[in-house]
């Protein structure tokens, strides 16, 4: 049990990391364009649009808030137990943040089925959106498993 921590905080990390890089999705259009975009190519792709206030709000639920929850169970992780005030701010952060804890995937899988339903497109997920659900799951586990109640 002492080394399942540290080994689901490193493959978060790298899941999480593969999850940003690589291609999301496969969309095919008209049988001759095809997009292979992944979550940062999505966020610049709609800043670069005009669309900004919807690429901060995908950034900040697909990209900050996934990399602070993983930082603050890291952090949960490697406090000493005498680290008083550390500790009750860690205790007041982590359940907030597991409330929210698969908003980042389900917004991901919305940019998905929105491009499937709006019939101008065919989407096929790719290895990127499972290392990024992958690394939401390991953070979820990693939380009960510091915080079981």
């Amino acid at each position: 049990m002492i080394l399942v921590v540290p080994v689901l905080l490193v493959l978060s990390a790298m899941s999480l990391a593969l999850g940003l890089v690589l291609p999301l999705v496969h969309f095919k259009k008209l049988y001759f364009f095809n997009e292979t975009p992944s979550l940062i190519d999505i966020v610049v792709s709609l800043w670069g649009q005009g669309s900004g206030g919807l690429a901060v709000l995908i950034a900040l639920f697909s990209i900050v808030f996934p990399v602070v929850k993983l930082f603050a169970i890291t952090l949960e992780a490697t406090a000493p137990a005498s680290a008083g005030s550390q500790k009750t701010w860690l205790a007041r952060l982590l359940p907030v943040l597991g409330k929210w804890s698969m908003m980042d995937v389900m917004l991901v899988a919305l940019v998905i089925v929105a491009a499937k339903t709006s019939g101008m497109a065919s989407a096929f997920t790719q290895p990127g959106l499972w290392f990024y659900a992958a690394s939401a799951i390991m953070t979820g586990l990693l939380q009960t498993t510091l915080r079981p109640h």
